[in-house]
């Protein structure tokens, strides 16, 4: 007899099939489409909000904070969503938190004090960290097959890291279009930027999600528990029962390590560490001089306007004040072939990271197929100890191309955790605990520990670090970082439980 057709066993028809995996695929799209939107527009958007050069303090300092405070507002907020998947319904709250991470980046981009960015940014990770798992679980219970469910998760998934790369081609394309355009477009009602432009794309996947949601089912699992009564309340203190609690702690902390790989390294990397690249040195040396005359001049004028405001009259007043403004532009204009270079390189090695990371992607879900599960995490798990500190404290110094290759490999194993944690999750946790499982172990693992490697890096190990500049500095803190968490992963791995479906039957009596 023939095999069923994928879903078959969920009653799913092959339109149906196919929706099912087309939503799934925009969902983690835009997921990481908008996550990844703030080390592209970061640096520019907190430049314009606080009035300070791109490579400042200031701007360090909260690009870590940014990262942290966002993830960890989605962590806290991902655990009532997980909750909520579990109670209310898979397609339910998937529904609800792609309307709010799609909404969130066109408020964002109006933004005209720091406080804004932050709690829009905050809104759009809580968004996205509910629809990742509330989508995943979604999969896994409309697929009930092993093979079928592990390829329809696994090859969605890869779209994610498309998501990175798209981000990264939209921001490019708007850079590029505000060089020749710097009034911006005129019936689009934000203040020309090409960091507010990029925000209002993050518009897109709510209505694409709202035309095809309606044609998809819930779990039909969940649904059929739900309607006869016998779903189980979900519990938090049921993760840390006899049964669950080895699953539920090992699962957290293997999370934990993966995030604190992306943001305490690759996420700060076009975000921070891009300034510093040799390669940009000759572009610097050129215009240096330039700019440094014009920064002269602006504090001049700064002084110039103090005195006045103090001492003079209205109309010295008036009179510093348009000189300071017109040194001030004088210094945006003498930076600008330097702030174009660097966003270019920022650019161009965010994509070879997320070229990496769609990679990594594509060849968990081929592997996924042919290797058991603690196995497989140990094939990304073992090149990462060694690659990272080789990426941040070696290469980042010397070609570009080769750093922009070790990045690509550094993005393909950080990214595959990501896709082998999502995978592995529903099927460790039972029905009426597989949302508020998922979530716990991402958000609190993920959101709320991992994440905090960003300010690790640059409030903490950053500063204590030898370099000329902060981005030589962030790249030491990032090698660190990188070895530690991946060298703890690797441990974990060897503590994972087997998950029931991969469980070999008993030996038979003889």
């Amino acid at each position: 007899m023939s095999s069923p057709a994928p879903g078959a066993a969920a009653g799913l028809s092959p339109l149906t099939r196919a929706l099912v995996l087309t939503v799934a695929a925009i969902g983690f799209l835009f997921d990481t489409y908008e996550l990844l939107m703030f080390p592209v527009i970061g640096a520019q958007a907190l430049s314009e909000l606080m009035k300070v050069p791109p490579d400042s303090d200031a701007v360090r300092l909260w690009s870590g904070r940014m990262l942290w405070i966002a993830a960890l507002a989605g962590g806290v907020f991902g655990l009532l969503g997980g909750v909520l998947i579990d109670r209310l319904g898979r397609k339910t709250v998937m529904v609800g938190s792609i309307l709010v991470y799609s909404l969130s980046p066109l408020a964002a981009a109006y933004s005209s004090e720091l406080w804004h960015l932050v709690l829009f940014r905050c809104t759009t990770f809580i968004g996205v960290c509910v629809e990742l798992v509330a989508a995943v679980t979604w999969l896994a219970e409309l697929f009930t097959d092993k093979r079928q469910r592990e390829m329809a998760i696994g090859w969605t998934l890869a779209c994610a890291s498309l998501g990175g790369i798209l981000v990264t081609e939209v921001f490019t394309e708007i850079s590029a279009f505000m060089r020749d355009h710097k009034e911006g477009v005129s019936w689009i009602p934000v203040p020309a930027a090409a960091w507010r432009y990029t925000l209002l794309t993050g518009l897109i996947p709510g209505a694409l999600i709202l035309v095809l949601m309606p044609f998809v089912p819930e779990s039909r699992v969940w649904k059929e528990r739900k309607m006869s009564g016998n779903l189980k309340r979900p519990n938090f203190g049921e993760l840390f029962s006899p049964e669950l609690r080895k699953t539920t702690i090992v699962t957290t902390l293997l999370s934990a390590c993966g995030y604190a790989a992306a943001f305490g390294a690759l996420q700060l990397t076009p975000l921070q560490m891009t300034p510093g690249l040799p390669v940009l040195d000759p572009i610097k040396k050129e215009h240096g001089p330039a700019v440094k005359a014009a920064q002269g001049k602006l504090n001049a004028a700064d002084e110039k306007f103090t005195k006045a405001t103090e001492t003079g009259s209205e109309a010295d007043k008036k009179s510093a004040g348009a000189e300071k403004k017109a040194a001030a532009e004088e210094v945006r204009a003498a930076q600008k072939p330097i702030a174009d270079a660097i966003n270019a390189k920022r650019g161009n090695i965010q994509r070879w990271q997320e070229l990496g990371g769609l990679t990594g992607r594509i060849l968990f879900a081929i592997l996924l197929l042919y290797v058991a599960s603690r196995v497989l995490i140990r094939i990304f798990l073992l090149p990462g100890v060694v690659l990272f500190p080789i990426a941040y404290l070696v290469l980042y110094q010397g070609d570009y191309a080769v750093f922009a290759l070790a990045i690509f490999f550094c993005g393909l194993v950080t990214v595959a955790q990501f896709s082998y944690v999502s995978e592995y999750l529903p099927k460790v946790f039972p029905v009426h605990l597989r949302g508020t499982g998922s979530a716990f172990a991402t958000n609190v693992g993920g959101r709320m520990l991992g994440t905090m490697a960003a300010t690790l890096n640059t409030e903490l190990l950053a500063p204590l670090m030898t370099g000329e500049g902060n981005p030589a500095k962030v790249a030491k803190a990032a090698a660190l970082i990188g070895a530690t968490v991946y060298a703890v992963a690797l441990g974990l791995s060897f503590l994972l439980p087997t998950p029931k479906d991969e469980t070999p039957p008993p030996n038979p009596l003889p």
